[in-house]
Order: structure tokens, then sequence, then C-alpha cells
């Protein structure tokens, strides 16, 4: 996903959206433990980039809430 996208979202969407890239990401994960090739391997690398990007912008969304309060 694009950051412009993500950013859009609300918090609620960027948490089910967590949730669900989350367990591909597990599933993946369990692929390659357990020797079999995954379909794109390069997914799992798209996975863990957005996992993050949404992490990154849940946590400027909670500062700007924190900065906003005072």
């Amino acid at each position: 996903m694009k950051k412009l996208e993500l950013r859009q979202k609300s918090n609620e969407e960027l948490s089910k959206n967590l949730i669900e890239l989350r367990k591909d990401l597990m599933k993946l994960n369990a692929q390659r433990s357990t020797g079999t090739i995954p379909e794109n391997p390069g997914n799992i690398k798209k996975f863990r980039r957005t996992i993050a990007r949404i992490y990154t912008i849940l946590n400027k969304k909670q500062m700007e809430v924190k900065n906003e309060k005072k």
C-alpha cells in the first residue's frame, strides 16, 4: 500500500489492516520455515514494510493528539 492511502485511513481501519497483514506474514513465515517455497517470496518484504509503515503512522497520529491536548 502507498503511504498516502494509509494516512487517509482511520485508526480503526489501520488496526484491522495491521491484523490482516500480520496473519498473512505469519502464514508466509510458516511456509518458509517448513521448507515450502511461497508463491511470491517478495511478499514477505512488502508485508513487513507495510506493517512498519502502519505502526509509524499510528504513532504519529497519537503524538499529534497528545500535542493538541497540551
